[in-house]
């Protein structure tokens, strides 16, 4: 019997040679593409830094520090870029919170509908609004920080 020669199994899957490393990307506009950033082959997580307003009434905002400007459907590019990186094998997350954003939940309500919202614009879900384009992110980075109130009142 002879065996036909076959490309690797690993050739063909998508591969990240990380190692768990994980990245913000977003809030340095000298920091390269999202595509420059997956390529590199350093990072299995990059988490698009940060989703910096919300809950307590306020409209979600997403901050990439001039990458993009999310309020004029700027952003819908990034679509294309959160594909690449994971065709490349690195998952590409939703980071909310940040040191300097304006986020709280005023009650179980509020949390109901930040949830809502980022399953529609970034997830699974569907909205005419999605600011980062069809892309579906691969999950949610919470980036909590500092307060002295909880965040679910």
């Amino acid at each position: 019997m002879r065996l036909v020669a076959m490309p690797e199994l690993s050739q063909m899957l998508p591969y990240s040679d990380a190692g768990g490393i994980a990245i913000y990307w977003g809030q340095n506009g000298n920091e390269g593409t999202l595509t420059q950033t997956c390529t590199t082959g350093n990072y299995e997580y990059v988490n698009l830094a940060f989703l910096s307003t919300f809950g307590n009434g306020q409209t979600p905002m997403i901050n990439l520090a001039g990458h993009c400007d999310p309020y004029s459907n700027g952003c819908t590019g990034l679509s294309s870029e959160i594909k690449s990186c994971q065709a490349k094998g690195v998952k590409v997350m939703l980071s909310i919170g940040g040191a300097a954003g304006s986020y709280y939940l005023a009650s179980s309500e509020d949390a109901r509908q930040v949830a809502v919202y980022l399953w529609n614009n970034f997830l699974g879900g569907y909205t005419s609004s999605r600011p980062l384009g069809p892309a579906v992110l691969d999950g949610v980075d919470f980036d909590i920080e500092g307060g002295t109130k909880p965040l679910l009142g």
